[in-house]
Order: structure tokens, then C-alpha cells, then sequence
């Protein structure tokens, strides 16, 4: 194995990944942008709201960037991995925005009617009961979600065929939020291209988004790496798909 794929290993295995910024793949990955543009939705809603609270936030920087002067009076956010939650902590204080650790799947840390706007970039977990709760009565959820079959191509390069499951397609998103007891004011889904142009890219992509290959290390898949290294450097590029949905729902009231 030559010294180039060796390095680009070694680079990306060493690389932080704390927080949900992506800049470290700047020049060795793209992915296109939904249409809707999530963050400018975000600042705009944040900007009419009184009380509002971002979900799995992860390190803050989607909230930050929806700038300080969009807040509302009450700003908060939630974070569950300890890393991430001490990034969001010394980016969103500064900017009067809380943050509470919270573990996705238990019960949010507010009481009922909290918020009027709850808002959530790729949760990991969408807790639509919980979510009803702690909206006021009239209150709004947006969110930008990872969809169905995201990143579909990329994971069964390393894991062979998948059985895909159907929770995640923007359908059975819109039949949790309803089940709660929201109205679903609307649902959009779009799949985008993904392209990653050196495994050193792949590498660090997999070790973030860790739920692509579940058990992957750099030991284990050494070999298949290899290959996709020789691929990346014939063809230019290794492409995959993924899928986002954004959903609005309403809790009903005054």
C-alpha cells in the first residue's frame, strides 16, 4: 500500500471531530445543499418567536449561525454528548443562549408549554411526544431531518447489502408528528449528491457520522479502504446520496 493512502489515513484518523462542523472536508468533499435553506428558515422563525429551544444541537453552530440578534427573549438548547455539549456551551453563552444536557430517548428537561418554537438539525432521535409537550398551545416545530436511505451507497460499500428501514422516510415522519397530536403544516423531502475526492475524506466523514458504518475503524476496513483509495484516484471521486427532510408542525391551539 503506498505512502499517499498511508498519510491520508493517518491525517484524517488524527483530525478532531467534536461539534457539527464540516469544514475539515473543504477541497475533499461536497454535498449540495437542500433548496429550502435551513438556517435561513431558522433566523427568520427564531426572530418571531418569545421562547424557543434547539434539539440535539450538537456543538451550536447551525443555532449561532442563525445569529444573536434573531434570538428571542428565551433561548435554549439541548446536547447529550459530553464533547459536543461543551463546544455548544462556550459558543451559544456568549450569545444568551442555555445550554441543558439532555440524553436523547428521556424525557426533555421542561415542563409542559415551554416553548412556542422548538426547532432540530438532523436529530438523531425525533421525540414527537415530547416535543408536543413542551410546545405552548399554537406553538410551532421546525426541523431539518437525515431521511431516509442518506448515505445508502457509502454504507453498503463497506457493509454489503442493507435491509433499509422505513422510519426515517419523510411519510412516517409526518405520521409521528400527527400521532402526537401535532398538525403537519409541511413535509418536504429532497435526496442530494454527496462526493467525497480522497478516503482521507471518507475516513473522517465515518468517524463522525458514526452511525453510516456502525463498526467502523481503520484496522477493520483497511483493506476495503485501499480499494476505494484506488477508486477515488481512477474515477475522481467516490459518490453516494443522501436525503433531507424538512418538516414544520404546529401543536393546536390559541
Amino acid at each position: 500500500m503506498d505512502a499517499s493512502f498511508d498519510d491520508l489515513l493517518d491525517e484524517a484518523a488524527a483530525a478532531p471531530v467534536d461539534g457539527w462542523d464540516f469544514s475539515w472536508l473543504d477541497g475533499r468533499a461536497t454535498e449540495q445543499r437542500p433548496s429550502w435553506g435551513y438556517q435561513r428558515l431558522l433566523a427568520g422563525r427564531l426572530k418571531a418567536a418569545t421562547a424557543a429551544v434547539d434539539l440535539q444541537t450538537g456543538g451550536g453552530e447551525v443555532l449561532a449561525g442563525a445569529g444573536r440578534e434573531n434570538f428571542p427573549p428565551t433561548m435554549a438548547a439541548t446536547e447529550g454528548w459530553p464533547p459536543n455539549a461543551a463546544l455548544a456551551t462556550r459558543l451559544l453563552h456568549p450569545l444568551g443562549a442555555v445550554l441543558v444536557r439532555h440524553q436523547p430517548g428521556t424525557e426533555l428537561p421542561f415542563c409542559d408549554d415551554s416553548f412556542d418554537f422548538v426547532t432540530s438539525r438532523h436529530p438523531a432521535a425525533v421525540q414527537w411526544p415530547e416535543i408536543a409537550r413542551i410546545l405552548t398551545p399554537g406553538g410551532s416545530y421546525l426541523g431539518q431531518h437525515i431521511g431516509g436511505r442518506s448515505n445508502l451507497e457509502l454504507s453498503e460499500y463497506f457493509l454489503g447489502p442493507l435491509e433499509v428501514e422505513g422510519s426515517r422516510e419523510h411519510e412516517a415522519e409526518s405520521a409521528g408528528a400527527r400521532a402526537a397530536g401535532l398538525e403537519v403544516v409541511q413535509c418536504r423531502n429532497e435526496r442530494i449528491r454527496l462526493e467525497f475526492f480522497d478516503v482521507g475524506a471518507v475516513v473522517w466523514f465515518l468517524r463522525k457520522v458514526v452511525w453510516a458504518v456502525p463498526d467502523f475503524t481503520v484496522d477493520r476496513y483497511r483493506d476495503r479502504l485501499h480499494e476505494l483509495h484506488e477508486h477515488i484516484t481512477h474515477k475522481g471521486a467516490f459518490v453516494s446520496t443522501t436525503s433531507r427532510t424538512l418538516i414544520e408542525a404546529r401543536k393546536p391551539g390559541a
